[in-house]
């Protein structure tokens, strides 16, 4: 398992974070998600040869919700 976290911008409330913890705990090799709303991160423990973090990036933008870099 690795641990990966991403700095996210557009989250302020609980509803965002159950919005991500939702869509990321739902792909397959995804076994924790920790939503920091003050940090504007979101760190997620995963395999990456099932979940590559490209993928949980895409997920987090599907949501709508800005990757930053």
């Amino acid at each position: 398992m690795t641990k990966s976290v991403i700095k996210v911008d557009g989250m302020s409330c609980e509803h965002c974070v159950k919005a991500i913890t939702n869509a990321l705990s739902a792909l397959p090799g995804v076994s924790g998600v920790s939503v920091n709303l003050k940090g504007k991160t979101v760190a997620v423990e995963h395999d990456p040869a099932k979940v590559p973090l490209n993928k949980i990036r895409d997920e987090i933008e599907d949501q709508g919700y800005e990757v930053v870099a």
